[in-house]
């Protein structure tokens, strides 16, 4: 959706969202299905100019996207008319695809490949039967997903900010597409940074890229700083002494520890994966390496 400049909402107030939106996409996926994405859409594969016809080019861009997220190759029918979002597909059950995008895009041909990777990326979620409750959360889960799967770098190009001129498309904040575009990169070893046009975008995805690696360095991970490993230790004797559960208030860490399960049995605590946010649990035993059960992810830990 296309937004003014003054409606453009920024930093994190859907990131419990995106979270959920992580580890749902891995739960239904599963690793190796997550991990067969590890080649985002190039710029070459959405490349428009103005001499290429417009319905002709959108149908290549939208075949594009289809590959990408790995649909049936089958007609893709796009069209243009005006309309109060910046597009609209319709959820059938294939195989064809039907896209209806915003007039304003005839002018704007740089963000068709935005705005179908969005709308292609529900056709995939619908597919695959997984979806959030509501519209909003719903919209969110495609475009993390979007992002992830190796489309949505698209969206955050398209936001820009020049004097009384402002865009973005999608429900993400420019900071949340940057925070789930670093979580990708971190995944799949790819540098999205060199795609970028818009200046503010990539600004937003040093922003969301920084928040991101906050994650790996929350305890007990073994990166997590001296003042967080402080106040793991104390949690940690509080719980030990206590005996029971115990969650640590106002932290923002989200570990809990949990009592022995017998005799002679350490204290284990849980806490989420940085990369795809499943809950894992480990024994309090000192430095460990724990595998995440859902992603794979290989994590040092000092419990």
């Amino acid at each position: 959706m296309a937004t003014g400049g003054s409606d453009i909402q920024h930093g994190y107030p859907h990131l419990d969202t995106v979270r959920a939106a992580l580890t749902a996409l891995f739960r239904r996926l599963s690793h190796d299905t997550v991990s067969t994405f590890d080649t985002s859409v190039l710029p070459v594969d959405v490349a428009f100019d103005d001499t290429e016809d417009i319905h002709l080019g959108a149908q290549r861009i939208a075949h594009a996207m289809v590959h990408q997220l790995r649909l049936p190759d089958a007609r893709i029918v796009v069209t243009f008319r005006e309309m109060e979002h910046a597009a609209h597909v319709e959820l059938t059950a294939g195989p064809e695809y039907f896209v209806e995008l915003n007039e304003r895009f005839k002018k704007h041909r740089k963000d068709i490949g935005a705005a179908l990777a969005h709308e292609v990326t529900h056709v995939y979620l619908h597919r695959l039967d997984l979806s959030f409750p509501g519209t909003r959360d719903n919209e969110i889960l495609t475009d993390t997903a979007t992002t992830y799967l190796g489309a949505g770098w698209l969206l955050l190009d398209a936001y820009r900010e020049h004097g009384p001129f402002s865009q973005k498309l999608g429900y993400l904040t420019p900071e949340e597409f940057g925070y789930v575009l670093a979580k990708r990169a971190e995944f799949f070893g790819e540098d999205p940074a060199p795609w970028f046009t818009s200046p503010q975008a990539y600004e937003a995805y040093l922003a969301g890229r920084a928040r991101a690696r906050q994650d790996a360095r929350r305890p007990p991970l073994a990166a997590a700083g001296w003042a967080a490993r402080l106040r793991y230790a104390k949690d940690r004797r509080l719980a030990q002494d206590s005996g029971r559960t115990a969650r640590p208030a106002a932290t923002g860490d989200g570990y809990t520890f949990e009592p022995a399960a017998g005799t002679g049995s350490p204290p284990r605590v849980s806490f989420p994966c940085p990369a795809c946010w499943q809950r894992i649990r480990v024994p309090v035993r000192g430095r460990i390496q724990a595998r995440c059960g859902l992603c794979k992810t290989l994590l040092d830990c000092d419990t």
